[in-house]
């Protein structure tokens, strides 16, 4: 491969994650090198005093951290890319290096517990305010809802755990009119089925941890912006020093290699199990977007162009006991926090504990699955075994 930098937009998207950071190799090598580094040594003084040279110091960039961040600025559409070291610390990072004193930030209710929780606890101690609202709420309703120190609208698109699909671009529509930005939780298709900034957005986070990783074995989160943003939130990012680990650098370019076939298999096996799902007299609703009987299906079919492996189901009432009976002896589903790796999990959840905009007031439980790469077949006999000794349980 040529060491010229290709014309990405003339690339198709499975060429661009081939393609994108790859003018950062040397010697003929296909993947760029992992570069241990903190201290970077100047050839003379002229260059130290006016930074002549592409990197500085470990921390502000290395070959491995500008490959890597370049090939999610491509996939995203954004101006460039920032990590951290988790998904939550890039959502925290992003705020922080965005909002001030003063402020007030309107996130929806669907988003990420953690997001709630750093909302509540640090920024406001810091005196910014936030106001929750429904991610379906009309753009003429988030209108009333928006203050003259309104700086922000957060969301998570599908929602988080019940995946509402939010207008984006009519939100976004409506906080631009107000000098606020919009800020998107994307991480459900890494980006891949989802172009944030065509629809309107300002600033892209994902946890990187996830499917961009996708082998559940490091923790990284991204911010990418739009030109006009970069300048504002690059420099609060440099002043907070932070930066990510470069194995784990590496580890999430390498993913993201493969991005395209594993989500499509991911994408394809959701859909069986989640339509078999749909006809267990133990469930109640099958949340995810990519289902025709899903109510966020349209904005859905606009907006992504496929769906992950991540998606929720809500069982009818049953017992504490029953609950256990199910989820105690699965055999291909882990229990366990994250999702986006290969293999498939299961995870119970209550939104009836933390929504506030609207609140939660159903019977039953919640539980989230992410659909790995084994073999559905197996993965619907794994749940038809569960669901039966739940029913049995009572």
């Amino acid at each position: 491969m040529s060491s010229k930098k290709p014309d990405f937009e003339k690339l198709g998207e499975r060429t661009r994650l081939i393609a994108a950071g790859r003018e950062f190799t040397n010697h003929g090598i296909v993947n760029p090198g992992v570069f241990h580094a903190s201290t970077i040594l100047f050839p003379d003084l002229d260059s130290y005093r006016n930074l002549t040279t592409p990197y500085r110091y470990g921390r502000r960039g290395t070959p491995t951290s500008r490959a890597v961040e370049q090939a999610v600025a491509v996939l995203e559409g954004g101006h460039d890319t920032r990590f951290c070291s988790s998904g939550m610390a890039a959502i925290s990072t992003a705020l922080l290096c965005l909002l001030k004193t003063g402020d007030h930030i309107l996130m929806g209710d669907t988003v990420y517990l953690p997001s709630r929780k750093f909302a509540d606890g640090i920024l406001t101690n810091l005196g910014i305010e936030t106001t929750y609202f429904d991610p379906l709420i009309s753009p003429a309703a988030l209108a009333e809802l928006i203050r003259p120190n309104t700086r922000m609208v957060f969301l998570e698109s599908p929602g988080s755990q019940t995946f509402e699909v939010a207008d984006v671009p009519a939100l976004a529509d409506v906080a631009h009119k107000h000098d606020a930005l919009l800020v998107l939780d994307n991480t459900w298709t890494a980006c891949h089925f989802y172009k944030p900034f065509e629809q309107g957005c300002d600033i892209s986070i994902q946890a990187a941890t996830k499917y961009l990783v996708g082998h559940s074995d490091a923790m990284l989160g991204t911010v990418t912006t739009t030109k006009e943003i970069w300048p504002q939130f690059h420099a609060a990012y440099e002043e907070m020093g932070q930066c990510a680990g470069p194995d784990d650098l590496y580890l999430c370019l390498r993913g993201m290699r493969t991005l395209d076939v594993r989500l499509e298999r991911h994408m394809k096996n959701a859909l069986v199990v989640a339509e078999w799902l749909t006809s267990r007299a133990e469930v109640d609703e099958v949340f995810y977007p990519a289902l025709p009987s899903s109510p966020g299906h349209a904005l859905w079919q606009r907006d992504f162009t496929g769906a992950s492996g991540l998606f929720s189901i809500w069982l009818k009432p049953c017992s504490e006991e029953a609950l256990a009976a199910m989820l105690d002896h699965m055999q291909l589903f882990g229990l366990g926090a994250s999702w986006g790796g290969y293999e498939s999990l299961v995870l119970p959840f209550n939104p009836a504990k933390y929504r506030t905009a609207v609140p939660w007031i159903r019977p039953g439980h919640g539980l989230r699955l992410n659909i790995g790469l084994e073999d559905p077949e197996d993965l619907i006999a794994d749940l038809k075994a569960g669901l039966e000794r739940l029913a049995k349980q009572g």
